[in-house]
């Protein structure tokens, strides 16, 4: 596989799985854009790091990407890009009678909209190329649902139909859509959680982690950013040509059930 001098772009890559895959990337020889909440220190960091692996300086791109239409200047003027990772969201939960409007707005302009204006950006280019990666970090949210998740899921939902339209029109021109559905992954998000329940219910951390594993995830491990990192390599090879417009479970047996 020669993904060396290709350009990647990972939304939310300043830590957790956008980061992760990152890594993996920059590990083949691209060059890797990355985007995410980050101070001037996290940012250096994680340039240098990413900079280090690929051979190739990489680009922080600080942009807010819930403001929809208006990011599509700023996506042109970053160049060709070859492969487009839309990973960035956010999470509240609340029963919906309880939901507050502007959270359910800001969740889907994150988690579902975003992603509609880097591809719609970013596609006419890799069409002319005739080759793309477009890997959408979906959910086990996406496949089934839970109580009080009411915008994630549905945003997640709207993910994976995306993710098959892009494929069918896409098809048969050298530029591949599927999405990734990770199931728990131990990020500091994940962590907070697991800290909040071990307080709330008075409980250790490990408790509070094995339970919230075992509610879902059959297998009672974690997946790891770096196994994500993996897959989204293995969606960019030769073998994943003819892969697209598929939805795939990295859950530990979750949406098995």
């Amino acid at each position: 596989m020669d993904l060396q001098g290709k350009t990647a772009l990972v939304t939310g890559s300043t830590s957790g799985i956008g980061l992760g895959i990152a890594r993996a990337l920059a590990g083949q020889g691209m060059r890797l854009i990355f985007n995410g909440l980050a101070t001037p220190e996290q940012e250096e960091t994680v340039r240098g790091e990413l900079t280090e692996r690929s051979g190739q300086t990489a680009l922080y791109w600080e942009a807010d990407l819930r403001l929809g239409a208006e990011l599509l200047p700023a996506l042109h003027d970053l160049g060709p890009v070859d492969v487009l990772v839309n990973n960035a969201g956010i999470q509240h939960t609340a029963p919906i009678e309880e939901f507050p409007p502007e959270r359910w707005e800001s969740v889907l302009a994150l988690n579902l909209s975003a992603a509609f204006y880097t591809i719609h950006a970013l596609l006419p280019a890799m069409n002319q190329r005739g080759w793309g990666r477009i890997i959408n970090v979906a959910s086990a949210h996406g496949l089934v649902a839970s109580v009080h998740k009411a915008a994630y899921v549905a945003a997640k939902h709207g993910l994976l139909g995306l993710t098959k339209v892009v494929a069918l029109e896409q098809a048969g021109r050298g530029v591949t859509c599927n999405a990734l559905c990770p199931g728990w992954v131990l990020t500091p998000l994940v962590q907070q959680q697991i800290e909040a329940r071990a307080v709330q219910e008075g409980i250790s951390l490990e408790t509070a982690r094995h339970d919230l594993l075992l509610e879902k995830q059959p297998s009672g491990h974690f997946t790891t950013v770096e196994q994500l990192g993996q897959w989204a390599v293995f969606l960019c090879s030769p073998a994943c040509d003819n892969v697209t417009g598929t939805s795939l479970p990295v859950d530990g047996g979750w949406t098995a059930r």
